[in-house]
């Protein structure tokens, strides 16, 4: 299952050794919804070797995340590397898409 990320544990989540992905979202976004199972299965199988997290956009204080790395559309999925945005993916697309994506910042 992915982390909830929030205003309060952003810092300690991006500061990680390891590579994070942030998915920012909406509960009233169906695009959102539909990769939400694609977005935990890469949490399991990818647990201990980077984090995955979950940004909803509409929890106070987490619009302003959505704005520092300039998020205007969702879902937005964000790759991390120390503490640098490497890579994204905006919109919804295949589990295969998101691992490629996260497996080149390994």
């Amino acid at each position: 299952m992915a982390l909830e990320v929030n205003k309060f544990n952003y810092d300690e989540v991006i500061s990680s050794d390891k590579p994070v992905i942030l998915d920012f979202w909406a509960g009233w976004c169906v695009p959102c919804r539909s990769i939400a199972p694609i977005i935990d299965e890469i949490a399991n199988e990818y647990e201990g070797k980077a984090i995955v997290g979950k940004v909803n956009v509409d929890d106070d204080g987490n619009n302003e995340l959505a704005l520092l790395y300039g998020v205007r559309n969702i879902p937005a999925v964000l790759y991390i590397k120390n503490g640098k945005l490497v890579d994204k993916q905006i919109g919804a697309a295949g589990k295969d898409v998101f691992v490629k994506k996260l497996e080149a910042i390994l």
